[in-house]
């Protein structure tokens, strides 16, 4: 059953062919049996077939079977053909225009041609022995029922038909919509992920390259000096590991991660703790903070962290060996303020114009992303004597 279903579905015209010759069949029968009683046989047989055709091509081109239909109509009351049972095709294009969603021209000429057949065909060939005026009226709206009903379960059909679609179309657009906010906001970590490996491996392997080369220098020397150089390196690369591991970690979704394999991020009051392991690689850093210090939302705390963290990275790269930093903390009541200076050279310009035509000043660009993240502004250039600053304000209150 299913099979014939399928196959209904997949050949609609073959379906509305196979039910032309059938109403064409019972259509000639009635000719044949009536015969020679009613006038122009001939006419009335090619009255049928062109029904059958109209119910054979009904939904390949409803407006043009609709207008023949009317038109055989007309021929039927201009030549006083009795209705017949080819007749019924009218119906059958009425629903079928109903349903359609075509213009709307067809639909109404459907609806008024409908109601109007049955009080046409009355006038043309009144009833004999129906009684009365009332009964006649009667008897016409009883036949009218039909045509109207035709015409009703069509537009219902079409109607259903427009609101599934919608419901369809709305569907498909929302799943477009929450696939393009997935890829954004894949896009948007991807991008968070790769500031936070750019800050670990810069600061870090930065680090570890400086006492890499003091070790070497003052191996011979100073082997104690080397000694904690060689310390520092190892204290370092395990601090870049644990933070590898939690960025790691988040990549890792539906696996089985140990409770404390993975380090917290970074916060406001480790920066202390970067500005000494910073002086241990020999930079002079002079750090100081102002007003009250406070619990702070974690992403001003990590984006505190990491700015400070990439100046000095900056300032270690770019500032040439006898470079100087100070770094400033300024506890607002409606915000945090970073001030980090340094009295080296300085980075090229390109280093701090949109990263530059070279596409070096991923830094900087990671920077203004993540105070851009949280509301706030940050300045970044020369220092009028020389040097460089980095200058960020991050309010307490979630960008909008």
């Amino acid at each position: 059953m299913q099979r014939l279903y399928d196959f209904i579905r997949r050949h609609p015209t073959g379906v509305d062919g196979f039910w032309a010759v059938v109403l064409l069949g019972f259509s000639l029968l009635w000719v044949g049996t009536t015969y020679p009683t009613v006038d122009h046989p001939v006419a009335y047989g090619l009255v049928a077939a062109l029904f059958s055709l109209v119910v054979a091509l009904r939904r390949r081109a409803p407006e043009k079977m609709l207008v023949l239909a009317v038109a055989l109509g007309v021929v039927q009351l201009v030549l006083g053909l009795m209705p017949f049972m080819a007749d019924f095709a009218m119906l059958v294009i009425i629903f079928t225009v109903a349903a359609h969603d075509g213009p709307r021209w067809a639909s109404r000429l459907a609806l008024i041609g409908g109601l109007s057949a049955s009080t046409l065909s009355q006038l043309r060939w009144p009833m004999e022995g129906t009684g009365s005026g009332a009964a006649k009226v009667f008897f016409t709206i009883i036949m009218t029922v039909p045509f109207a009903l035709a015409w009703v379960l069509g537009d219902s059909l079409r109607t259903r038909r427009a609101y599934f679609a919608q419901l369809e179309e709305r569907a498909s657009r929302l799943e477009q919509e929450r696939e393009a906010q997935a890829k954004v906001a894949v896009a948007a970590e991807r991008a968070r992920i790769a500031r936070e490996l750019h800050d670990v491996v810069a600061h870090n392997v930065s680090v570890m390259v400086v006492q890499a080369d003091g070790a070497a220098y003052v191996m011979d020397s100073s082997p104690e000096t080397a000694k904690q150089a060689l310390e520092t390196i190892s204290t370092t690369g395990r601090q870049a590991l644990a933070e590898m591991r939690r960025l790691l970690g988040i990549l890792r979704t539906g696996e089985h991660q140990e409770a404390g394999e993975y380090v917290p991020q970074p916060d406001v009051q480790q920066i202390e703790d970067l500005v000494e392991q910073v002086r241990g690689a020999g930079l002079t850093v002079d750090f100081a903070i102002e007003g009250s210090p406070r619990p702070l939302p974690s992403g001003v705390e990590l984006t505190a962290y990491r700015i400070v963290q990439e100046a000095l990275t900056n300032t270690r790269k770019h500032g040439g060996p006898d470079a100087g930093a100070s770094v400033r903390l300024v506890y607002f009541d409606d915000g945090l303020g970073l001030l980090v200076e340094d009295d080296g050279r300085g980075a090229p310009q390109e280093m701090y114009e949109d990263g530059g035509a070279d596409g070096r000043g991923h830094g900087l660009i990671g920077m203004r992303e993540r105070v851009g993240m949280v509301g706030g502004t940050l300045d970044a250039g020369p220092r009028p004597g020389g040097g460089f600053r980095i200058s960020a304000l991050l309010p307490l209150k979630p960008a909008h």
